[in-house]
C-alpha cells in the first residue's frame, strides 16, 4: 500500500514537472478569470436612483450594487445615441472608428468585439435583449453561444410579437423587461461552473415611448415633476456680454425633441406624465437586477462574478427646454456605472475618475487576462475596481454626434470634456459654440465662449479637440460609410481638412 502511494506521488510530480511555467501561468489565470454579467439599460440617467438621492424612485437592488461595490460618479458615453453607444461598448472604439453612426447602421462585417475575444478564449457567452445595430435583423451575431433578441426597438407588450432564440422565432409571453430577465436567469441556472461565462443583458427599458409594467403603472402618479431650473432659460435673453445658448437649442423647444411638442404628439402625454412613467419603468429594471443577483447567489457564483450596471446614454427631461439625448449637455452624456463583485470589486467605494463606455471592452479583456487589441480607443479601468481612489484621471474626453436626416433638430456635435471645462463645437451650421465651467456652473447655464478672459482656453481646447480627432482617425471618416439616406460621410467637421486648423484660430 505504501509503495503504491509513493508511486502515485512520484508520477504526479513527474507530470507536473513537464508543464512549462508559461502554460502553468495560463492555466492559473484561466482558473481565476471572473464571470461577467454586463447589464446595459437604455436611456437611463445617472441620477434616477435612491442612492443618488432621487426624491421618490425606489431602487433597492441597484442601490445594493452601489452600496456594496464601486460607484463611478463621472462616467460618460462618447456618443449619446442607442446604436453608436452600444457599438462603442462592444468594440471599445469611438463612433468614427466602429462606423455605426446612427440607429440604422449594421455593425460592419469583421468588426471585433470583446464578447468574440472572450468566447475565443474559453468563455461561454450569452446575449439577451436589444441589439439594435441594423434594426431590420434579429439574427444571432458573432461572439455569442446563446442568443435572445428582437428587431429594432421592440415593444414592451408581448402580444403579436416574438423573440429570436438561437435563430428560431418564439412567441413572447411577458412584459419585455421581465421576459428578458427570465431568459437571463434561466441561462444562469444552467451554468455548471467549469468555464467562465459572460452574460450580456441588454434591456429595452427605459426607452420611450413610456410604458411601465402593469404592476408599476401609476405608482408615482401623485409625485411632483422635478422641473429643472434651466427648463425656460432659452425663453429669456442672456445677460449682457454672454453668448447664450445656440439658436438650434432655441428652435428645438418646438420640435420632436423639445418640451413644447415632444415626439410630435405621439406620446399624448405631458412632460410630467412621461417622466413619471419613465421613473415607474425603472422599477422593473430594479426588479431585474434583484433577480439576477439572486440567481448568482443561489448557484454560489457571486464570489467570482463581476457585475457591471450601466446605460447607453442619459436623457434630458426639460433641461434647456429639451428632451431626449444626442446633444453634449451633461444630462445627455452622463451615465450610471456601478461595479459589484465580492472578490473582484472594492466594497462601498466611489470613484471620481472620468471613465467612458469605450473603456468597458479593454477593462473586461484585461480582467480575463487577454491582450487588448491596438484598434481599441478606450483604456482599462480594471485597477480602479480594487483601488478606486488612487488612479490618475484622464485629461479630457472626446464626444461626437453626427447629424441625422431623420432627426434634423440636432446638428453635428463635437465636444471636449475636461475635468473642469467643456467645449462644445458645432459643424454644418452657423451657430454659437459653447464653453462651460462645470465646477462653478454644473448645470451649464452660462456660455463663456465669447468672454475675452477665456479666449486662450477656447483656442487651446479647440486644438486639443482637433488633436484628439486626428490621433484617433476622426478627421476623415473612410469613404463608403453609408448613412441610411444613402449619403456618404467624408469628414467629421464638414470642411476640407486644411480648413480645420484655420477654424481653431478663429474667435467665436
Amino acid at each position: 500500500m505504501l509503495r503504491r502511494l509513493m508511486t502515485r506521488l512520484f508520477l504526479i510530480a513527474a507530470v507536473a514537472a513537464t508543464v512549462s511555467p508559461a502554460r502553468a501561468e495560463t492555466e492559473r489565470a484561466k482558473s481565476v478569470r471572473p464571470n461577467i454579467v454586463f447589464i446595459l439599460i437604455d436611456d437611463l440617467r445617472f441620477d434616477t436612483f435612491g442612492y443618488m438621492g432621487h426624491p421618490f424612485v425606489e431602487t433597492p437592488h441597484i442601490d445594493r450594487l452601489a452600496r456594496e461595490g464601486v460607484q463611478f460618479r463621472r462616467a460618460f458615453v462618447t456618443t449619446s445615441l442607442c446604436s453608436p453607444a452600444r457599438a462603442s461598448f462592444l468594440t471599445g472604439q469611438y463612433m468614427h472608428n466602429h462606423r455605426v453612426v446612427d440607429n440604422a447602421d449594421l455593425m460592419p462585417e469583421g468588426t471585433v468585439t470583446f464578447p468574440q475575444l472572450l468566447q475565443k478564449s474559453g468563455y461561454e457567452t450569452a446575449f439577451v435583449g436589444k441589439w439594435h445595430m441594423g434594426g431590420s435583423s434579429d439574427a444571432p451575431r458573432p461572439g455569442f453561444d446563446h442568443w435572445v433578441s428582437f428587431r429594432g426597438q421592440g415593444t414592451y407588450a408581448p402580444e403579436g410579437h416574438s423573440l429570436n432564440i438561437n435563430g428560431e422565432q418564439v412567441p413572447r409571453t411577458k412584459y419585455m423587461t421581465d421576459e428578458l430577465t427570465d431568459y437571463s436567469v434561466d441561462w444562469l441556472k444552467e451554468r455548471n461552473g467549469d468555464e467562465p461565462f459572460l452574460l450580456y443583458l441588454s434591456h429595452k427599458g427605459v426607452h420611450g415611448l413610456y410604458d411601465p409594467a402593469p404592476r408599476h403603472r401609476d405608482r408615482y402618479r401623485n409625485e411632483p415633476f422635478p422641473a429643472p431650473g434651466t427648463m425656460d432659460e432659452t425663453l429669456q435673453p442672456p445677460p449682457a456680454g454672454d453668448a447664450g445658448k445656440p439658436m438650434w437649442v432655441h428652435d428645438q423647444r418646438n420640435s420632436w425633441h423639445g418640451i413644447e411638442f415632444p415626439y410630435h404628439g405621439r406620446a399624448k402625454q405631458s412632460i410630467a406624465e412621461m417622466y413619471r412613467h419613465y421613473c415607474e419603468m425603472i422599477l422593473s429594471i430594479d426588479d431585474s437586477v434583484g433577480h439576477v443577483l439572486e440567481a448568482l447567489e443561489k448557484r454560489g457564483l457571486e464570489d467570482n462574478t463581476l457585475v457591471l450596471f450601466t446605460s447607453d446614454g442619459g436623457h434630458l427631461w426639460g433641461e434647456h427646454g429639451l428632451i431626449d439625448k444626442r446633444c453634449a449637455y451633461e444630462e445627455s452624456i452622463r451615465i450610471p456605472l456601478l461595479a459589484w463583485g465580492p472578490s473582484t470589486v472594492a466594497a462601498g467605494k466611489t470613484c471620481d475618475a472620468v471613465v467612458a463606455n469605450i473603456d468597458v471592452a479593454p477593462t473586461l479583456l484585461e480582467l480575463a487576462d487577454l491582450d487588448v487589441p491596438s484598434q481599441i480607443d478606450g483604456r482599462s479601468f480594471a485597477s480602479l475596481l480594487q483601488n478606486p481612489e488612487t488612479a490618475a484621471d484622464r485629461d479630457s474626453l472626446l464626444y461626437e454626434y453626427y447629424w441625422e436626416p431623420a432627426f434634423p433638430q440636432t446638428p453635428t456635435t463635437f465636444a471636449l470634456r475636461g475635468p473642469r471645462y467643456k467645449l462644445i463645437q458645432y459643424h454644418g451650421v452657423w451657430d454659437t459654440d459653447e464653453l462651460y465651467d462645470l465646477q462653478d456652473d454644473p448645470h451649464e447655464t452660462t456660455n463663456l465662449i465669447g468672454r475675452p478672459e477665456h479666449q486662450q482656453r477656447v483656442n487651446q481646447m479647440r486644438r486639443q479637440l482637433h488633436d484628439r480627432l486626428k490621433e484617433t482617425g476622426g478627421l476623415a471618416i473612410p469613404l463608403g460609410v453609408k448613412r441610411n439616406h444613402g449619403a456618404t460621410l467624408r469628414r467629421a467637421d464638414g470642411t476640407k481638412r486644411a480648413e480645420f486648423p484655420e477654424r481653431l484660430e478663429q474667435q467665436p
